[in-house]
């Protein structure tokens, strides 16, 4: 007798996102960490800077999962986004094999050459240039990560933590934000 029962999988993301400082690394990593909350996730959302902030180096650990995080300090990761040159050249060869990295082709001259992981070049920066507003920078970015994550956060779920990490005062931009995350989901697939 064979048992049809079906153990579903347990889901575990560990995600850096890294960056310059004023390239919205730890707006994505926080809008992240809430829409995991959002679908009922454990969580976690571990920000690193430098005193410089803007300008300087930034990065964002989070780990969404069905169980308790033991742990926020990683050493490897799922899913790497590198958002310039000196995050690349760090966080790319801490991507566990067959996990993500994600890295936008604006100044990067040396990409990355592993053969054991999926690697997502993306041009986020041009992609704003269609939008027509600079400041969705990350938001394209988010959506190139929502596409390529296995785990599928709902857009509902994005959205409710767009307006929870946003002050309402910036709530009428969600319909722009949307837009970005659409047009990151659609360089991720071309």
């Amino acid at each position: 007798f064979k048992s049809t029962t079906h153990i579903p999988l347990k889901m575990k993301e560990e995600i850096i996102i890294a960056g310059f400082g004023g390239q919205g690394v730890l707006s994505m990593g926080k809008i992240l960490a809430y829409s995991g909350l959002m679908d009922d996730k454990e969580v976690s959302w571990m920000p690193s800077y430098g005193p410089e902030q803007r300008g300087g180096t930034a990065n964002v650990t989070v780990i969404l999962s069905d169980e308790k995080i033991s742990s926020p300090v990683l050493d490897s990761y799922d899913v790497v986004i590198a958002l310039n040159q000196q995050s690349l050249d760090k966080f790319a060869p801490k991507v566990k094999p067959g996990g993500i990295l994600i890295f936008d082709t604006d100044g990067i001259h040396k990409r990355p050459t592993r053969d054991d992981i999926k690697i997502y070049p993306i041009d986020a920066m041009n992609a704003t240039l269609e939008i027509g507003n600079s400041k969705a920078y990350n938001m394209v970015v988010m959506g190139a990560l929502l596409e390529a994550m296995p785990y599928k956060l709902p857009m509902e779920n994005v959205i409710k933590g767009l307006k929870k990490s946003l002050p309402e005062r910036h709530h009428k931009l969600i319909p722009l934000n949307e837009k970005a995350i659409e047009k990151g989901r659609e360089i991720l697939n071309k």
